[in-house]
């Protein structure tokens, strides 16, 4: 079959018996792009072709397990196409990974996939080899999930190591990997593993439901995903899936029942469905004793209020309950608003949207530069402000124990931005009755958050006796020999029909 420059459906064409068309369709289908290599060669007096993509396979591993056992197979004379096709397919073991292909669809995902793949003449078939080379990231430390006691590796953007990274540390067979390709244009690798003796089978049939509804030209990190698979991405400000570069947290999850979602090209993987108490939760956590467990974990939750509520606690106590104060801090606090020219309101929003703009420079700057940059830029910036007038003194120290306490809980950090700012406007407008009020309508989204039937503030509500403790603990490793709960505990049988894009 003879193809056009423009031709674009090209998934189901079969391949043509004839290599020399082929390479022709395939030039075709590629419009001849650069990185094609095509090498004719004749093998016992049968035209053959080995084609692969620059740089995406290894040339010692293609002369060694390729070019070498055919060279052998040519050495013996004249031979016929079947007998070729035959020790391609089933004598020989060129690569670990091969698959037979009928179309150039299959041939082009498998070419742009790092692998060879070998025509032979009068034979409508193709033979695809793994032996990818193409340059990736070795393992490393963990940027973003640091901890001390725990292992110190990540993923990685090559999906394959990560699968890899998993499995070493679950060695059972009920664990699963679900491989399937998504995106129009990128065809991007995309993973679903679960435990199957664990993991609901209502959540991940759901998954795989969504996962397969996803008509995206590109996907190039997970994070592409997330609005197709998080009911509640659109309503809250919250979200039911977290992400997480550590293998062993992802192993920890699918021993609680969950699903992970591995993209190709990212090195963060989904865990979902996930509840409010999973984001106070690291990899240290196991490897201390329970007393010292629940005091970190209390410490976290005392920063998750102080880095949302703190800034417009102050402001409500201020300007509308200045009788909360004793006299010799009343007094320095009116001495210090009089001598700024600014509403509090209006100091305490500037300050923040400094703050954030400082953290925005410092992430984007190179590392050498980025944390001088946001160290020196504070002190120095703030000093300035305070020795001016702009701002207060104690205003300052707010802001500094938010800006902290902000960082204890780095999954949580863009709703805490943007809660902290509602807050503030809350106490700046209302007080302590604007705080409530504010505190009241965000228990409402939180408590609407039901997605896969878990509601996000599970355990606490509704209540599961045998799973509360670890909400401001951790159970001995004594109690997990008698029972490990999952997240199936969670759900709700009478849960009502889905709505939205993965509705049955």
């Amino acid at each position: 079959m003879s193809f056009s420059p423009d031709y674009k459906n090209y998934k189901d064409a079969k391949i043509s018996d004839d290599t020399m068309q082929a390479m022709r369709d395939l030039r075709a289908v590629t419009g001849n792009t650069m990185d094609l290599n095509i090498m004719n060669i004749r093998i016992g007096g049968v035209e053959c072709a080995v084609v692969s993509i620059e740089g995406m396979t290894s040339t010692d591993a293609m002369s060694e397990l390729i070019f070498r056992p055919i060279m052998q197979l040519n050495d013996k004379g004249k031979t016929s196409p079947q007998r070729i096709f035959e020790f391609l397919t089933e004598e020989s073991l060129l690569a670990a990974e091969r698959k037979t292909l009928f179309t150039y669809g299959d041939v082009i995902q498998f070419l742009f996939s790092g692998f060879a793949v070998i025509f032979t003449d009068t034979i409508p078939k193709a033979v695809a080899y793994g032996i990818q080379g193409y340059d990736k990231r070795s393992v490393s430390d963990p940027k973003s999930e640091q901890t001390i006691h725990a292992a110190q590796d990540s993923f990685t953007e090559t999906i394959r190591t990560n699968l890899s990274l998993v499995r070493r540390r679950m060695k059972t067979p009920a664990l699963r990997f679900e491989m399937s390709q998504l995106g129009e244009k990128t065809s991007t690798d995309v993973c679903i593993m679960y435990l199957a003796d664990r993991a609901s089978p209502e959540i991940v049939r759901r998954i795989r439901t969504d996962l397969s509804r996803i008509k995206l030209d590109t996907i190039m990190t997970s994070e592409y995903l997330q609005p197709f698979i998080d009911e509640s991405y659109e309503n809250s400000i919250f979200s039911s899936v977290m992400r997480s570069e550590r293998p062993d947290m992802i192993c920890t999850c699918l021993n609680e029942g969950k699903v992970c979602i591995l993209v190709d090209g990212t090195p963060f993987c989904l865990i979902l469905p996930t509840v409010f108490a999973d984001n106070f939760r690291t990899m240290d956590d196991y490897c201390q004793k329970s007393f010292y467990v629940t005091f970190t974990r209390w410490m976290r939750y005392i920063a998750f209020f102080l880095a949302v509520a703190f800034p417009g606690l102050y402001v409500a106590l201020v300007m509308f309950h200045p009788e909360i104060f004793t006299m010799e801090l009343l007094l320095n606090l009116s001495a210090s608003e009089e001598a700024t020219p600014y509403p509090l309101v209006l100091e305490v929003i500037m300050l923040m949207v400094l703050f954030e703009i400082m953290r925005e420079a410092g992430l984007r700057l190179p590392k050498a530069v980025g944390g001088a940059v946001s160290i020196v830029g504070g002190l120095i910036i703030g000093d300035a402000a305070v020795k001016s007038g702009i701002v207060s003194a104690p205003l300052l120290i707010v802001i500094g124990i938010t800006a902290t306490a902000s960082f204890v809980l780095p999954s949580l950090y863009p709703a805490i931005s943007v809660l902290r700012i509602v807050f503030i406007l809350a106490g700046g407008l209302g007080g302590l009755f604007g705080l409530s009020l504010a505190i009241i309508v965000l228990m409402a989204n939180v408590n609407n958050m039901n997605d896969f039937a878990v509601s996000f503030t599970a355990p606490i509500m509704p209540f599961c006796r045998s799973s509360v403790k670890d909400v401001v603990s951790r159970a001995s490793f004594r109690e997990y020999e008698q029972k490990h709960s999952t997240i199936g505990e969670y759900r709700q049988t009478d849960e009502p029909p889905r709505k939205g894009k993965g509705s049955e």
